[in-house]
């Protein structure tokens, strides 16, 4: 199955829903690209052994790897964990995320500022890149296992939006003007 994505109505309800706007918007891959978005579809039951992560964590220099299972009773402080990854926010390096189970959103913001959501499912790698405004949440299953990738080691650090003076904001708003 394809990944998924769409233009995200305005609502304030429940963030693990869909929020689709009425007529639906689609997002494709190519549109994702041109965000600096990449995806790739790998096969999660064999994560551990896989010769095509194996070969994309090489190309990517993705040397430090983590797993993290987000569920209310493996996770702790939840809560308050789901509200700051809810948090709008951007990193100064690439987001690099692998969902082995479960399922879950990446919101991203689009050239005209507008959301975007990706829906992630097992199998799904995606990276995203520093500089760009996101947000992540659970979807209503509230349930998801993932991989986190580094290039060297992990820098957890996010910060909010507004972060538009980081000269890392700059640069990716610049990659923009030529796609």
């Amino acid at each position: 199955m394809v990944l998924e994505a769409w233009y995200m109505d305005g609502s304030e309800e429940d963030q693990r829903r869909p929020h689709r706007l009425e007529p639906n918007q689609p997002v494709s891959l190519e549109q994702l690209k041109e965000l600096g978005v990449f995806y790739w579809q790998l096969n999660a039951d064999i994560y551990e052994s896989d010769p095509e992560l194996q070969q994309i964590r090489k190309d990517q220099g993705y040397s430090y790897m983590d797993i993290i299972t987000i569920h209310k009773d493996t996770l702790p402080n939840y809560e308050e964990k789901l509200k700051m990854f809810f948090e709008e926010h951007l990193h100064l390096d690439d987001e690099i995320r692998y969902i082995l189970d479960g399922q879950a959103y990446f919101d991203v913001r689009d050239k005209e500022d507008r959301w975007i959501r990706i829906a992630m499912r097992k199998g799904d790698l995606i990276t995203l890149p520093a500089g760009i405004y996101h947000r992540f949440t659970l979807d209503e299953t509230n349930y998801t296992k993932a991989m986190r990738l580094f290039v060297g080691e992990p820098v957890w650090k996010a910060y909010n939006r507004p972060a538009d003076d980081f000269e890392i904001r700059q640069r990716y708003m610049a990659s923009l003007q030529g796609s």
